[in-house]
């Protein structure tokens, strides 16, 4: 019964992370690259880190190139509903923050 469980929840993950666009799956972690400016990273970045907080996640966000790139994993775990939503609440964030 657990194995069924575990399976069902792997399938709502990857449903929801189809949802999510520009998101990919790399194993047990999923990546986002986005082309923000300094002023877009920094706001990106600083609302990101309330929501990992209050979700009690560590994302790993590099800037390279004019590019921010964010990676989220659980080491040593399969991909999380919390990493799912993290995702999600980056991605509303990075609209909110290219259309002002």
């Amino acid at each position: 019964m657990r194995a069924r469980r575990s399976d069902q929840q792997r399938d709502y993950l990857s449903d929801a992370l189809a949802l999510l666009q520009g998101w990919t799956r790399e194993g047990m972690e999923i990546r986002r690259t986005l082309q923000l400016d300094e002023s877009q990273h920094a706001a990106l970045t600083e609302r990101m880190k309330i929501v990992a907080d209050a979700l009690q996640l560590r994302p790993d966000v590099r800037r390279l190139d004019g590019r921010t790139q964010i990676r989220l994993r659980t080491p040593g775990s399969a991909l999380s509903p919390g990493e799912v939503t993290l995702a999600a609440r980056i991605e509303d964030l990075y609209r909110t923050i290219i259309s002002s």
